[in-house]
């Protein structure tokens, strides 16, 4: 296994090597996580709106309530692991609790507000 410059000592890697090595480089890249995760549920929104107005009688309001509330759910959960797992064994880890909290809250009150004036 060929390691990066400044790891592994007499051409083997340690396991104090490898445990250096993992998560260093996305660790820092929560706010890009939350971007993508703001911007599929944009497109999911986004597409439920477009096929409940130019297809009404294909995809019905119940349907979108059902599909919007459902995806949101799975999309929030893969958000949830996401960051968990890039900071896992960081520092860092806790001071993101809230920006997770705060992230899938709004989100969470987007799609209620979607569900009850839009889709309603």
């Amino acid at each position: 296994m060929t390691l990066p410059k400044g790891f592994g000592t007499g051409g083997g890697a340690s396991s104090s090597d490898v445990s250096k090595m993992i998560g260093r480089r996305v660790e820092d890249m929560v706010g890009l996580i939350t971007g993508a995760f703001v911007a599929l549920w944009a497109g999911t929104w986004g597409g439920v709106a477009v096929a409940c107005v130019y297809y009404p009688w294909a995809y019905p309001p119940p349907s979108a309530h059902f599909a919007l509330t459902v995806l949101t759910i799975i999309e929030a959960i893969g958000y949830l692991f996401s960051v968990k797992v890039v900071t896992e064994g960081t520092s860092k880890a806790k001071t993101y609790n809230g920006l997770i909290a705060g992230v899938i809250a709004a989100i969470a009150i987007a799609t209620l507000v979607t569900d009850c004036v839009f889709f309603g």
